[in-house]
C-alpha cells in the first residue's frame, strides 16, 4: 500500500506528504527525522488516503499540494481546519 498523509505543524500549517509504510515516516516525522518537518515539532497526522498503487499516491500528493487541491482539503477535512486553524 501506499498512503498520502497530511500532519498538522506546531505553526498551524499543513505538511502533505506519500509514503509506503505509513507508521514508520509518522514515526521518523515525531522524532524530526524529517528536513521540513524537523523545525514544526509536534506533529499531528490529521488525514491520510491508502493507494494499491504508487503512481496514483503520487498523483494525489501533487495534487493536493496546488491550490485548488488544498482548496479540495479544506472542504473534504472542514472541522480539523476549523478546531486547529480558525
Amino acid at each position: 500500500m501506499f498512503y498520502v498523509y497530511i500532519l498538522l505543524l506546531n505553526n498551524k500549517q499543513f505538511y502533505t506528504g506519500y509514503t509506503d509504510d505509513l507508521k514508520r515516516r509518522i514515526a521518523e516525522h515525531k522524532r524530526g527525522g524529517a528536513k521540513f518537518t524537523s523545525q514544526r515539532l509536534p506533529v499531528k497526522l490529521v488525514h491520510y488516503e491508502a493507494y494499491l498503487i504508487k503512481e496514483d499516491a503520487e498523483r494525489r500528493e501533487r495534487y493536493l499540494k496546488t491550490t485548488e487541491g488544498k482548496r479540495f482539503l479544506k472542504q473534504q477535512i472542514k472541522k480539523v481546519f476549523e478546531k486547529f486553524i480558525e
